[in-house]
């Protein structure tokens, strides 16, 4: 058996390239419930279906900020999975309501890469992800840069 790689290395990023991930999540009930009670989210549109029956959509919407932290998750493999850190997150966009019951799915395009000015052991890529839902709606795009390793990173104790 092979064992899962986890990211990749700065220089395996192309600029241009988009990477379709190859996982999913569908938003249940109890994740909007938990995430709205671990954040303090009290807004009635999030947790409560009569409220939100007689809003715009007319059903609960799931937390922007869950679906922003979903489909960064969806990433991990083929982007951060190698990271030193995510450096900042921009311009992120929510497109499109997001339900109970939606698939998330997410792609990402490399925007740029280029060489840390600090560290030369690491590079930082520019990365555009949007997240769509199950009807290829987009529901989310957002821009971050990632510091990443190098492939001769060697890890100090």
């Amino acid at each position: 058996m092979q064992a899962n790689v986890m990211g990749r290395f700065f220089e395996e990023f192309v600029e241009g390239e988009q990477i379709e991930h190859c996982f999913s999540k569908t938003i249940f009930e109890s994740d909007n419930n938990l995430f709205s009670l671990i954040t303090m989210n009290a807004h009635p549109v999030h947790t409560n279906a009569d409220y939100a029956s007689k809003q715009q959509h007319g059903q609960v919407l799931v937390v922007g900020t869950l679906v922003l932290s979903l489909v960064v998750g969806l990433t991990v493999t083929d982007i951060s999975g190698k990271a030193v850190a995510n450096l900042d997150y921009e311009k992120v966009e929510h497109l499109a309501p997001v339900f109970v019951g939606d698939t998330l799915y997410a792609r990402s395009t490399v925007l740029s890469c280029r060489e840390s000015k600090k560290k030369n052991d690491r590079g930082i890529i520019y990365i555009e992800t949007v997240g769509y839902n199950q009807n290829g709606v987009e529901v989310i795009r957002l821009r971050r840069h990632v510091l990443v390793k190098k492939s001769n990173f060697v890890e100090e104790k």
